[in-house]
C-alpha cells in the first residue's frame, strides 16, 4: 500500500500558486515546490501527474482570483466597460499571473470561443451586458465582445510585460476609443460586408474599394 500523502492537492495548489505569483511560471520546480512544503518533490508526485498538472491546478486558483478582481462590474454602469478596464488593471498589478492565465501556450492551437471555456462563462455575461446596455442583437454584441475582449487583453499584456505602464484615465481612453469605432461600424448597418474568410479570396481579385469594411 503507497504511502499515504502528507498534503491534499488543494494545499499543494495553494503553495504553488503562491510561488508563481511572486515570482512567474518559472519559479515553479518541483525541488523548490517540495522546499516550500518542507519536504522533497517526490510527495507531490502521489498526488500530480507531473509538474504540468500541479501548473494546471494553480491555474484554476488564479482563474478564481481573476474573476474575484472583476467581480465590481455589477456596480458600475456601463459594466462592460469596467470589465475591460479590471482585465488591463489585473495586467498591471498581477503581471504574474495574468501570464499565467493568459499567456500560456496550448499543446495544440486553440480557437477564441475555446480559450474562454475556463473562465465561468464570462463570455456570455458580457455579451448579455451589451446586449441589455446597447440594444445590439447578439450578433452584433459577440462582435463587440469578442474585439473589446482582445483590445482588453492586448493592453494587459503590454502591463503585465513591462512594455507600457498606462494610467487609468489612458486605459479609459484608449477602449472608448476602440468601443466608439465598433458602435458606429456596428450601427452602418453593414455588418454582413465583414469577410470573416479572408484566406477564401484570391489576392488578385481583392479590390479594396469594392469591400470598404473587409478586415
Amino acid at each position: 500500500m503507497p504511502p499515504k500523502p502528507k498534503f491534499t492537492r488543494q494545499e499543494v495548489a495553494a503553495v504553488a500558486f503562491a510561488m508563481i505569483k511572486e515570482g512567474g511560471v518559472s519559479a515553479l520546480t518541483a525541488r523548490d515546490l517540495g522546499a516550500r512544503l518542507g519536504t522533497s518533490a517526490r510527495p507531490i508526485f502521489t498526488l500530480f501527474k507531473n509538474m504540468e498538472d500541479v501548473k494546471q491546478a494553480a491555474r484554476e486558483l488564479a482563474v478564481q482570483e481573476f474573476m474575484e478582481y472583476i467581480s465590481d462590474y455589477r456596480e458600475y454602469t456601463p459594466a462592460f466597460k469596467r470589465i475591460g478596464m479590471m482585465i488591463v488593471s489585473y495586467g498591471i498589478h498581477e503581471p504574474e499571473l495574468f501570464k499565467l492565465l493568459f499567456l500560456q501556450e496550448h499543446p495544440h492551437g486553440v480557437s477564441f470561443v475555446e480559450s474562454l471555456k475556463d473562465l465561468d462563462g464570462m463570455d456570455d455575461t458580457c455579451i448579455r451586458l451589451v446586449m441589455e446596455d446597447y440594444g445590439l442583437t447578439e450578433q452584433e454584441a459577440r462582435l463587440m465582445f469578442e474585439q473589446m475582449w482582445t483590445q482588453a487583453l492586448g493592453l494587459g499584456t503590454m502591463c503585465a510585460m513591462g512594455v507600457c505602464d498606462f494610467t487609468e484615465e489612458e486605459i479609459g481612453r484608449r477602449q472608448g476609443v476602440m468601443f466608439a469605432a465598433l458602435m458606429m461600424f456596428i450601427k452602418s448597418g453593414k455588418l454582413d460586408q465583414v469577410i470573416t474568410h479572408p484566406e477564401r479570396i484570391e489576392s488578385t481579385d481583392f479590390q479594396a474599394k469594392e469591400h470598404p469594411f473587409q478586415l
